[in-house]
């Protein structure tokens, strides 16, 4: 998981993640990646459109975005 966060930052691709938020609520989300450390992702969330905090220890699965093969520039 680790490299390909910090692919999403180099290159600017687009994930998809499926996230468990601390109210156990389910969500599938497109993000930026733009900084990665021990606990946590901040990123550009595409659905909300806006920079968000996500806990790693929540992040059901991360992919690159199937639909989609261009780079973002935020």
């Amino acid at each position: 998981m680790e490299g390909l966060l910090l692919r999403s930052i180099e290159e600017n691709i687009p994930l998809e993640m499926i996230y468990l938020s601390g109210d156990q609520q389910i969500s599938q989300r497109k993000l930026l990646v733009k900084e990665v450390n021990d606990e946590y992702i901040r990123a550009y969330c595409l659905l909300r459109k806006q920079v968000r905090t996500f806990r790693k220890e929540n992040i059901l699965s991360i992919m690159p975005n199937p639909h989609s093969n261009k780079r973002f520039l935020h």
